[in-house]
């Protein structure tokens, strides 16, 4: 079947390189860790931590998140981006899911969760290494099939679902743990086969190869003076703190508020994240690539906020059936996953693309580390927050995800800059000089 230029199946068959090999890999998320993180909240329940247990964790994870996403930038310039991705993708996935398959306490969960901090370092290195030799018309489409790629998550769901249901859900999470340690170091090996360093990498190893590590720290001064004279890039920051946010909190606490306050039945749970994830990509090769494929992605970026805030407030409105779940609770959340699914596919991709846009290509790395540092340190607070909330009321975190969203509207509409607005970072950096 023919597919045209602005497709995603047309930028699927024709990527090369770096980003062919980072989104092929992809899917191996979807066998790994998409497929048990949605029982990670539920599965700490069932050991015996409690909400505000649960919230603190989530925060504790951010908080490590922001530690290693300073040192992310120095990291992936001294070592490159191929190698760093590798290595860290050890320390964040491969390391924290063994900790998690035995854990017992809360301080077992805490330290895989300090240790899984260190995706930040591993998402850095694997953005550049994926849009760094790409195409800039490219990039949209790229990020699309990342979020596509990682909701294939959905076609193994009910392998999750018939463990849980056949052996209940400590044995059956313990399990797909030790898995997805196993199909995550696979996924590491073959992406470090199929990838090369990048050309903007090799330049960058190279001139931090004598710097001592306090110069390469204070070298973010100049990254932090690009990120402060780029309106789009502010805005970029802004919205992707936004969508952290109400990812950490909807991560955490939505399978709690659909098992523990709706009574949907444990086996039940992976159908949700199955469903929303084929939504996802129906979506995003249809309405999300016609809505993004022009240069003015303004009204797509309020259209995801304001879809996703709809969604939130169905799922708050639900009311809880007496004993098990009826047939208008899997109803009303049947539209609560409709509206989530577009308003998340649609974020994700741009608050990705927004960032990459933006950002200077001479210092991606460090300024795309500054960037997620302050993502995270802004996301942090709504772990702890919203498993405050959730220990009161179960429907409280999403009236707080609610208001996060209107405040998107509300910086979308009076804050935009465009990718194509506004001059790249080095030429407002040399018009001012």
């Amino acid at each position: 079947m023919a597919s045209s230029p602005g497709s995603l199946w047309h930028t699927l068959i024709h990527l090369r390189g770096n980003p062919r090999a980072c989104v092929w890999t992809e899917p191996m998320w979807g066998l790994s860790m998409a497929l048990v993180l949605p029982y990670l909240s539920v599965f700490m329940l069932t050991l015996g931590l409690h909400d505000a247990q649960i919230g603190l964790l989530a925060t504790a994870g951010m908080i490590s998140q922001v530690f290693f996403g300073l040192a992310g930038g120095i990291i992936t310039d001294r070592m490159g981006r191929r190698l760093t991705n590798a290595v860290f993708d050890v320390i964040a996935f491969v390391i924290p899911c063994l900790i998690w398959a035995f854990a017992q306490d809360f301080w077992a969960f805490l330290a895989a969760s300090l240790l899984n901090g260190a995706l930040q370092v591993t998402a850095n290195a694997w953005d550049c290494l994926m849009v760094e030799d790409a195409e800039r018309d490219q990039i949209t489409g790229i990020y699309s099939l990342v979020r596509v790629a990682a909701d294939c998550s959905a076609l193994f769901a009910p392998i999750a679902a018939i463990m849980v249901a056949q052996f209940g859900m400590e044995p059956a999470v313990r399990v797909l743990f030790i898995n997805a340690a196993v199909v995550m170091l696979a996924k590491i090996i073959l992406l470090y086969a199929a990838s090369h360093e990048t050309r903007q990498g090799r330049i960058r190893m190279e001139q931090t190869r004598h710097e001592s590590l306090w110069r390469l720290f204070v070298g973010y001064r100049e990254a932090a003076r690009l990120l402060a004279r780029s309106r789009g890039s502010l805005l970029a920051l802004a919205i992707a703190a936004l969508v952290a946010a109400v990812t950490l909190v909807n991560a955490t606490f939505w399978q709690v508020l659909v098992n523990h306050h709706l009574h949907v039945p444990d086996p039940v749970l992976p159908f949700f994240p199955m469903v929303r994830s084929l939504l996802s990509v129906l979506f995003l090769f249809t309405l999300i690539r016609r809505l993004t494929s022009g240069h003015d992605l303004k009204q797509a970026t309020l259209w995801g906020f304001g879809i996703y805030l709809a969604g939130q407030l169905v799922l708050v409105v639900i009311p809880a059936a007496e004993g098990e779940a009826d047939l208008v609770t899997y109803a009303l959340l049947g539209v609560c996953l409709l509206l989530d699914s577009f308003g998340a596919g649609m974020l994700f991709m741009l608050s990705e693309s927004l960032v990459a846009f933006h950002v200077d290509e001479a210092e991606r790395s460090r300024v795309m580390a500054l960037q997620r540092t302050a993502v995270m340190l802004a996301a942090a607070p709504f772990g702890l927050i919203s498993g405050w909330l959730s220990g009161m009321d179960r429907t409280y975190p999403f009236w707080l995800t609610s208001g996060l969203l209107l405040i998107g509207v509300v910086t979308t509409v009076v804050w935009w800059v465009g990718p194509h607005s506004e001059p790249p970072a080095e030429v407002v950096s040399a018009d001012r000089a």
